[in-house]
């Protein structure tokens, strides 16, 4: 495939991604409320929430990029295993919502400004958003099976985006990182 097709194809990703994410709320309950605790359910659940979808895609989109793409992807999961088992044990973080939208807002304003981090900055941003996100999900699916299988979806995603991030013109990847991060400002605001 030449390069203006794989740069159609991700283009096209990145769109289709975007579309089928847009009518997704939050993935979190905001009254309480729990999910069931099955591999399914833990699979399909960062698939539910823009604020997951985003930050998820985002992380992989922009990782690709660094110095240290290799293992950014790796803390990432890692510190969400962290975050889920620090929220099973019943760590409450405050305005864990909020942060959680804003690591949409900062990942995306990162595209957008193609901005290059030194490694353990990256490492340390990109790990203390895995677990807010983690911590989310440690709450709501405690159960193994269903840790497995929100595991197995984000790094899907983290992947996912890192093929966007590493076919994608540039162009299209700066503006998808603006419309992320102006996503991410309407979750912030609805939080």
């Amino acid at each position: 495939m030449n390069k203006q097709a794989r740069g159609r194809a991700a283009t096209l990703a990145m769109t289709l991604t975007l579309a089928l994410a847009s009518g997704a709320a939050l993935a979190h309950p905001q009254a309480g409320g729990a999910h069931t605790h099955g591999f399914l359910d833990g699979f399909t659940h960062p698939f539910t929430g823009l604020d997951h979808l985003l930050a998820m895609l985002a992380v992989g989109i922009w990782s690709v990029r660094q110095s240290n793409a290799r293992w950014l992807q790796g803390v990432f999961i890692g510190m969400v295993m962290v975050g889920m088992a620090s929220g099973a044990a019943g760590l409450a973080i405050p305005g864990l919502e909020t942060g959680i939208a804003a690591t949409v807002v900062l990942m995306g304003i990162l595209i957008a400004l193609a901005a290059r981090l030194p490694a353990a900055a990256g490492a340390a941003m990109v790990g203390a958003f895995a677990l807010l996100h983690g911590n989310a999900h440690g709450h709501e699916l405690p159960q193994a099976a269903s840790a497995l299988g929100l595991l197995l979806a984000s790094g899907l995603l983290v992947v996912g985006g890192s093929v966007l991030g590493r076919f994608g013109p540039s162009l299209a990847l700066k503006l998808s990182g603006a419309a992320i991060a102006a996503t991410g400002v309407m979750l912030v605001a609805t939080v």
